[in-house]
C-alpha cells in the first residue's frame, strides 16, 4: 500500500516530533515544519494528494490565516489540531474550510482515525500509486521501479530514496531533508550516508555523477531528478 503524505505544521518541537515519529510508524510519509510560511511553501510545491495537519498557534502567522491561504491555493484536506477548544474557534476554522478539527491533547491512534475519515470524505486515496519521469516509473503500491520498461533491482532504502525524489521531480531536495524524511530512525546517519545511496542509485539508473541523466546534484544545495527528454 502506498504511503499517504502528511504535512504537519506545528511550532511545538515536542509535539511535532511526537506526531512525526508516530505517523511514520503508522506508514505515513511525513513532512513537518514549525512555521506557517514554511507550511504554505511546502503545500504549494508538493504534488497533489495527502492531508495537512495544522496547528493554530504558530509563531509567524496565525493558523486561521494560514488556513485561509491554503484554501485559496491548494485542495489538500486540512485537519486542524489545536488546544483552542472554544466553540467559536472550531466554527471559525470549519467555516474557513477546515475538513476536521481535533482538540489537543489527543493520541496518535485518534489522529490516525481522523486522517482516515477525512480522506474517505474527500475521496482521496492513500497517495498516488505511481510516478513517471521520462522513461522512469516508480510504482508505490507494487514497490517496483522500471527504467524504459526494465525493472530495477533495488534495496528498500534505495527504493524509498528514488520514490521520494521522483515524487518531487524537478525540485532540488537538500540532503538535510532526505536525512530527516528517510533516515529519521537511523542512528548516526549523515550526508555521507546519502552520498553512498545516491551513488548506488546512479548505478541502478546506468549513469554517473560526472555524466548524469536523471539524477542531478546541485553543489551546495542538494539533488533532483529530472526528465532527460524535457
Amino acid at each position: 500500500m502506498a504511503w499517504t503524505r502528511v504535512t504537519v505544521i506545528e511550532d511545538d518541537a515536542e509535539i511535532r516530533e511526537f506526531l512525526s515519529a508516530s505517523l511514520r510508524k503508522m506508514k505515513y510519509d511525513v513532512h513537518a515544519v514549525a512555521r506557517g510560511t514554511d507550511g504554505l511553501s511546502h503545500a504549494a510545491s508538493a504534488a497533489p494528494g495527502g492531508v495537512i495537519i495544522l496547528d493554530l498557534g504558530l509563531p509567524d502567522i496565525d493558523g486561521l490565516d494560514v488556513l485561509k491561504m491554503l484554501r485559496a491555493t491548494v485542495s489538500t484536506p486540512v485537519l486542524v489540531a489545536s488546544a483552542r477548544d472554544d466553540e467559536s474557534h472550531i466554527v471559525r476554522a470549519l467555516d474557513l474550510g477546515a475538513d476536521d478539527y481535533v482538540i489537543k491533547p489527543f493520541s496518535a491512534e485518534h489522529l490516525d482515525a481522523r486522517i482516515r475519515a477525512v480522506l474517505r470524505r474527500t475521496g482521496d486515496r492513500r497517495q498516488e500509486n505511481a510516478y513517471h519521469v521520462g522513461g522512469l516509473s516508480v510504482d508505490l503500491e507494487a514497490h517496483t521501479a522500471t527504467l524504459d520498461g526494465r525493472e530495477l533491482e533495488m534495496r528498500p532504502k534505495e527504493f524509498r530514496l528514488l520514490a521520494y525524489l521522483t515524487r518531487n521531480a524537478g525540485r532540488v531536495v537538500s540532503k538535510d531533508e532526505l536525512l530527516r524524511e528517510l533516515w529519521d530512525d537511523a542512528f548516526g546517519a549523515s550526508e555521507k550516508t546519502i552520498d553512498v545511496h545516491l551513488s548506488w542509485l546512479r548505478r541502478r539508473l546506468g549513469e554517473t555523477a560526472a555524466e548524469p541523466c536523471y539524477l542531478h546534484s546541485v553543489r551546495g544545495v542538494g539533488v533532483k531528478i529530472v526528465d532527460p527528454t524535457a
